[in-house]
């Protein structure tokens, strides 16, 4: 049975959306049988030729994997590059390596990010199909988080977090601006709060709070619409396998 390359790419779980298979494509970092192909609609039988991305061979894999992750502080949530080993950077990915095969290990993908002083909920699985549909900016997944913060929090930055902070975001010579979407937040302590969004823009909270004046001192993602990293018991750097009615139940169906 011949596929289209963009078809067998998107079933692969390496791209996280159908427009950045495409985009290997169009980039000519795809080859069938060592020849490189961009055009979109070329069809073949992958069970006969062989496809790589960025050299590394591709296929197809019938079984999906999921995991929750307590993401530890310290950790990127992207494979390290030589400059960054270098650096003595450490990957969320790593925590992985010795419990699976190498095949399983090399197609996961983190749903979403947190930065690497950020500790807490992390999804990872090898289908892309799910990074996508949390992930879009086509669907409203909330995130809960534990904000610390350097002051505590006056009544008036709570309700300004309510109703939508400014944030300007400097790039060199430029800058850029927007609103943050209305959330949710609660207080419990002066310097700590639960908060809940919709959203998720780089570095959005600690951005948030830097704009108010109080920089946040420690982040931590506690759940994902219903799913609640604490139901599983994990400690920073464990992980547990979820079945895929789990996410659907307690993410999906929800957000929804």
């Amino acid at each position: 049975m011949k596929l289209r390359l963009h078809q067998f790419l998107s079933k692969t779980g390496v791209f996280s959306s159908k427009a950045e298979a495409k985009q290997a494509i169009w980039d000519g970092e795809i080859t069938v049988n060592g020849t490189v192909v961009k055009d979109m609609t070329f069809q073949f039988n992958d069970k006969t030729k062989e496809v790589t991305y960025r050299g590394k061979v591709l296929e197809l894999h019938d079984e999906e994997v999921h995991f929750l992750l307590h993401k530890p502080l310290g950790c990127i949530c992207s494979r390290l590059n030589s400059h960054e080993s270098a650096l003595g950077k450490a990957s969320v990915y790593e925590v992985f390596r010795e419990h699976m095969e190498p095949t399983t290990y090399e197609r996961l993908i983190t749903v979403g990010r947190l930065d690497e002083n950020t500790t807490g909920f992390l999804l990872v699985t090898t289908d892309g199909k799910i990074v996508h549909r949390i992930t879009s900016p086509d669907h409203t997944v909330r995130k809960t988080y534990r904000v610390h913060t350097t002051t505590p929090i006056s009544e008036d930055h709570m309700d300004a977090i309510r109703t939508g902070v400014r944030i300007v975001v400097e790039d060199g010579e430029a800058s850029d601006a927007y609103w943050t979407k209305p959330a949710v937040i609660e207080q419990e302590s002066p310097s700590v709060v639960l908060l809940t969004i919709g959203e998720g823009k780089k570095r959005q909270i600690r951005r948030m709070f830097g704009a108010l004046g109080n920089p946040v001192t420690q982040l931590h993602r506690t759940s994902t619409e219903e799913m609640q990293l604490d139901a599983y018991d994990l400690k920073p750097g464990e992980f547990a396998p979820i079945e895929q009615k789990e996410i659907e139940r307690l993410i999906i169906q929800p957000s929804i």
